[in-house]
């Protein structure tokens, strides 16, 4: 018997005992004497009493004396008492645990008594939390009424106690909300099955309903989500983040409750709830836990099961950033700052649906918003709303189109004009007029590359001549994953990786980069956050011979390289360098550089 398994017997049924652990510690060298006879002073403090050990410990600041200048955190504590009692630790993340299958393992009362939370539930084992790892009077039971195995884990105790009354909570909603309810099979808009009797689905303003929706905004806050998918299926809807642009299941419930979530959002988006039929456009204002205001952006769609529903999520907070933490840095940035000085023309932000557009755009905006200016928008929709802005909505049903929005702005007085999106050649018409009358103009377009903007305005059938005359820089724009600060540690590129980042051109293998292998933090990705890589194309003078017809898109784009524009890829490169980012992780996002 090892000397871990000879503690765990002799302390077998205990609740954990501060002098043990700390012991532990000591020993360990995680903690010096001084810090040791601290903490069993402090213990009897009124304030201190009630608390977990670990919670007590780690609010009094322990010097870690492994990790120089820092602190034992409660997980760093939960993570050594997990060393001591030999059980695995376990960092409790929701997104990985099928909330509506472990809260079914036992029930709320007795997860409560005995302070554990099932986190896994397997064929033929149950994996449980726990902060009392030498308490097993409940292990008996649990085997007992599950036929399974036990398996037990060492978590953090105030992620066990809000986790547990998270689960159960929206548990306890949805399944009062489908109480007494037939689960309807088959029920969309392509099939239908009749069900005979009296069917009675919970409604949007039930309180059940009411605070699954509260739950899921909150929980898509807290977890850095960009959107939230309410998704239908045939008799299980999904709900689901996109967090650093990857999708994760959250929470899977009855196509009768996901109906009654839908319907709720809806009415908060101010949409047509009986309306199921056609794509609807909503928004939500609300404020996150901490206080910030949110800007949700809400669009439906009709599918085989029913309406799909997607929440986009804007933080305000997106528009305070500098340019630097969006991720234009050295030459890109002097170039797009001499751009956005002009006092006319025509700027243009080109890039695929979510490489960061928007946020480009706002940032700008806010940034030239003084006083001093008048700002107006033409949006389709208008994606957040800034009160330093006067910003107008796109109506097609009332014929109010991006041509007709901006021939209205022009009686504005507007100093600055945003066009959401160039689309056909009568907006791209008016934009043309608005700079040639005294206005800088800020629209978006679709293309792989800055240059390829150039030969979309002449698909759309706008002269060389008034391209020249008004465009005065081009951006295309990424979205790279960041590496975890965590977990992130000095790596070698591979050359042949290098190269293939960087050719045509020969650039210099760099000497430190980074990679992250996963952490707790990042939930084992090796990312955490996202920043923009950028082509900056100031369209000068010696670039507009190259504009008179598109077959001289690979001229212009060589003729820009020798002025100094950095293709995305070599953006992304310096990013690589600098040790923000991998290397696969831009050409996932690149298209291939030409020269």
């Amino acid at each position: 018997m090892t000397a871990i398994e000879e503690q765990s017997a002799q302390l077998k049924n205990t609740k954990l005992d501060l002098k043990i652990f700390l012991d532990g510690l000591l020993a360990e060298e995680r903690i010096n004497k001084s810090d040791y006879d601290r903490a069993m002073k402090d213990r009897n403090a009124a304030d201190h009493r009630a608390k977990h050990i670990l919670h007590y410990l780690a609010d009094i600041d322990l010097i870690d004396q492994q990790n120089s200048g820092r602190t034992l955190d409660i997980e760093n504590l939960t993570m050594a008492l997990s060393n001591q009692c030999g059980q695995d630790y376990f960092r409790i993340d929701p997104l990985k645990i099928d909330v509506a299958q472990v809260t079914q393992v036992m029930d709320f009362k007795f997860s409560q008594r005995h302070e554990i939370l099932a986190v896994e539930d397997k064929p033929d084992e149950i994996v449980v939390s726990s902060a009392e790892p030498y308490l097993d009077s409940w292990e008996s039971v649990l085997e007992h009424t599950s036929g399974k195995k036990i398996k037990r884990v060492v978590s953090n105790p105030l992620d066990i106690k809000r986790m547990a009354s998270e689960f159960y909570s929206v548990s306890k909603s949805i399944q009062g909300a489908t109480a007494g309810i037939s689960q309807l099979k088959g029920i969309g808009n392509l099939e239908q099955m009749l069900e005979l009797g009296n069917i009675k689905e919970p409604e949007a303003n039930d309180q059940h309903i009411v605070n699954v929706v509260d739950w899921l905004l909150q929980y898509a806050f807290e977890q850095r989500a960009s959107d939230i998918h309410i998704e239908p299926r045939r008799e299980q809807g999904n709900m689901r983040f996109r967090i650093d642009g990857v999708l994760y299941t959250v929470y899977s419930l009855p196509m009768t409750a996901m109906n009654a979530v839908t319907s709720r959002l809806k009415i908060l988006g101010r949409m047509n709830v009986a309306e199921k039929r056609k794509p609807q456009d909503g928004r939500i204002k609300t404020k996150s836990p901490n206080g910030n205001e949110v800007e949700l952006r809400l669009s439906t769609l009709p599918t085989a099961f029913g309406e799909k529903l997607v929440m986009r999520i804007f933080d305000p907070e997106v528009l305070l950033k500098p340019f630097e933490e969006l991720g234009l840095i050295n030459e890109d940035l002097t170039r797009w700052q001499e751009i956005i000085r002009n006092n006319y023309g025509i700027v243009i932000i080109t890039g695929p649906t979510g490489s960061g557009k928007t946020t480009t755009l706002y940032s700008t905006l806010k940034t030239l918003a003084t006083e001093e200016v008048n700002v107006c928008t033409i949006e389709d929709p208008i994606e957040m709303v800034e009160e330093t802005f006067n910003q107008m909505q796109v109506q097609e049903n009332i014929d109010l189109n991006f041509a007709d929005g901006v021939k209205a702005l022009l009686r504005q007085d507007p100093d600055i004009i945003m066009i959401g999106e160039v689309r056909d050649l009568p907006t791209a018409e008016m934009a043309i007029q608005a700079s040639l009358t005294g206005h800088l103009v800020f629209t978006t377009l679709h293309t792989n590359d800055a240059p390829s903007a150039i030969t979309r305005l002449l698909e759309l059938g706008v002269p060389p001549y008034l391209i020249k005359a008004t465009v005065i820089g081009i951006v295309a724009q990424r979205l790279v994953r960041t590496l975890c600060p965590s977990c992130k540690k000095p790596h070698e590129i591979p050359a042949d990786a290098w190269e293939t980042l960087t050719k045509p051109w020969k650039v210099k293998l760099p000497k430190n980069a980074y990679h992250a292998e996963g952490c707790l933090d990042c939930r084992e990705t090796g990312f955490k956050g996202r920043q923009g890589i950028y082509e900056v194309m100031p369209f000068t003078e010696t670039l507009h011979s190259f504009a008179d017809n598109k077959g001289d898109l690979t001229s212009l784009r060589k003729q820009a390289y020798k002025e100094g524009m950095l293709s995305l890829r070599l953006s992304g490169a310096q990013k690589v360098a600098a040790g923000h980012t991998t290397v696969n992780e831009v050409l996932r996002v690149t298209p291939e550089t030409a020269k």
